[in-house]
């Protein structure tokens, strides 16, 4: 009897263990295809993207689209920019965040410190072509539009309320004491911050520099809109140039732009995958 059962228990583990692999296997496949498809398609020859039957494994790989990028379509350039524009944001923005929400938790029974936080939280319910026309005629009359600073700032603004509401959590998770303790034997405000806080602090640090490195190079809007000449990886691929005729999409050029858009948010999220859900689920309860 106990034997009969036991099989049957590990019966139903096998099972479970095949449905789930089952699953996992066909959710990654219907997820990584796209991905694996548009690598693909940045090395096949223009010639051979449509060849009948469909070809998963070029018969010819180049690197032709990425050169024609590097060469014709200032690709070096907008790469330079993406990584000034994203680096300084989030340095300046993640510092303006940490300061945020530190206040915000520890002074949060000081009058109105808890409607200014909502506030700001409440930002990110509204589109970013809500406010783009008034937006964009201040930027002109203040001289930052098409410019690094007026671009920053604007990147900045964009991560600042989503950071400062999950790192708001983490300051909550910190316990009041070890302030009190550095503050007794004299350490001063920046001092608990650089010795205490930030150590304690640096997964969450870790999480929303990720998730805001991945939303910025995905800022499609901002830079498309509020700049003329300095432009970033996410707006190239609209000035990738047509082919045969004016209907004539290069697909071979898109496909390699995508990629080396793709790329490095495909590194991040492959290395630093448990850390961000662990962020966002520890901030996320607190906050």
């Amino acid at each position: 009897m106990g034997n009969s059962t036991g099989k049957k228990l590990n019966g139903n583990k096998v099972r479970s263990g095949v449905i789930h692999w089952v699953i996992f296997a066909i959710i990654a496949f219907v997820v990584l295809m796209p991905v694996y498809w548009i690598f693909i398609s940045s090395i096949t020859p223009p010639g051979e993207l449509f060849k009948s039957p469909i070809d998963y494994l070029p018969d010819h790989p180049t690197l032709e689209s990425y050169q024609f990028l590097v060469s014709n379509v200032g690709l070096l350039d907008k790469i330079k920019n993406t990584v000034i524009i994203i680096g300084v944001t989030l340095l300046v923005g993640t510092f303006i965040c940490i300061l945020g929400a530190y206040g915000f938790y520890r002074f949060s029974y000081k009058k109105g410190i808890n409607l200014a936080f909502l506030f700001i939280v409440a930002t990110m319910l509204i589109p970013e072509v809500v406010t783009a026309r008034p937006l964009y005629e201040f930027m002109k009359k203040v001289g930052l539009f098409d410019t690094y600073p007026g671009l920053i700032m604007l990147y900045i603004s964009s991560i600042v309320p989503f950071t400062i509401l999950i790192l708001r959590g983490f300051v909550g998770e910190i316990p009041m004491v070890l302030e009190e303790a550095a503050a007794i034997d004299g350490a001063g405000f920046w001092q608990r911050m650089w010795y205490v806080i930030l150590p304690l602090m640096k997964p969450a640090i870790a999480t929303v520099c990720i998730i805001n490195f991945i939303n910025c190079l995905n800022n499609f809007f901002t830079p498309l809109y509020y700049s003329n000449h300095i432009q970033v990886l996410s707006v190239a691929i609209v000035e990738l140039p047509l082919r045969d005729n004016m209907y004539g999409v290069p697909w071979d050029l898109t496909s390699a732009m995508g990629w080396i858009i793709l790329m490095p948010i495909i590194l991040f999220v492959a290395i630093f995958e448990k850390q961000i859900m662990d962020g966002i689920m520890a901030g996320g309860v607190k906050a």
